[in-house]
């Protein structure tokens, strides 16, 4: 499951750092590039220029082209939930390259909503969960992370994440599953998963500053695809079960 933009980073929340014990609203904009696996469980890799858009109003949500529309219901000292939306990504046929495309499914990008929930053990460490489903489809996806806001180093900002995902058997079928004639088309034996935890991913990022307001932003992220997901021939046959991703993106914060 990619996250809205791409998953450009998951800790540009570090940005607004500095104005977390005031609680005032923080605005971030910027653009980059992101070298990526072309398709989920693709061994091939494309690189994807992204925006970056971030508002964050404390005590009310945040809407962001890295991590979605999250609404705050629940706000307290530790515990914090609500509502989530976000925008998961397809695939294009050009994606999937001359041995897939045209045989294979291409998948378009859909809406979903559900819901998170987030403890905070202490302002550097949380774990949470979100849950969500497809607005116009059958597909239901499940996460659970850790973030670590790691000491800074000089003015550098940085973090490290872990996250597993996984989906419900349509879900599953929709993004790694082979129809029939799919299987004969490109020589494998058909396939349909069924519903699990698909992928665990440990992403560190990272801000650097180069003016009060400006900076770039860096990630690596490597994710390991497992269980259903890793033994589908388009990941086993024609994919790699490891992928990694890798961002920097310019920032105007304020």
């Amino acid at each position: 499951m990619r996250r809205t933009c791409l998953a450009l980073l998951t800790a540009l929340a570090l940005i607004p750092a500095a104005h977390a014990e005031d609680d005032t609203p923080t605005y971030a904009f910027g653009a980059g590039v992101q070298r990526m696996p072309g398709w989920q469980g693709s061994k091939d890799t494309r690189n994807q220029p992204v925006p970056y858009i971030d508002i964050e109003l404390p005590g009310v949500g945040e809407i962001s082209t890295t991590d979605g529309l999250t609404i705050d219901l629940i706000h307290g000292e530790h515990w914090h939930g609500g509502l989530y939306g976000n925008w998961l990504w397809g695939r294009t046929h050009n994606e999937l390259g001359p041995q897939l495309g045209g045989k294979v499914a291409s998948l378009s990008p859909r809406w979903q909503g559900g819901g998170y929930l987030e403890y905070a053990f202490t302002k550097r460490i949380s774990v949470g969960g979100h849950v969500a489903h497809d607005t116009s489809g059958a597909g239901a996806y499940a996460a659970l992370y850790a973030d670590w806001q790691l000491p800074d180093v000089w003015y550098i900002q940085h973090s490290l994440e872990l996250q597993v995902e996984g989906m419900n058997g349509a879900g599953m079928t929709r993004f790694f599953g082979v129809t029939p004639t799919e299987a004969q088309a490109i020589g494998t034996a058909p396939y349909q998963p069924g519903a699990g935890w698909h992928s665990a991913n440990l992403e560190y990022d990272a801000f650097v500053p180069t003016s009060q307001h400006t900076g770039f932003a860096v990630a690596v992220s490597y994710a390991r695809l497992y269980g259903n997901a890793a033994d589908s021939p388009l990941v086993r046959d024609f994919g790699s079960r490891r992928q990694l991703t890798t961002t920097l993106a310019f920032v105007v914060h304020f």
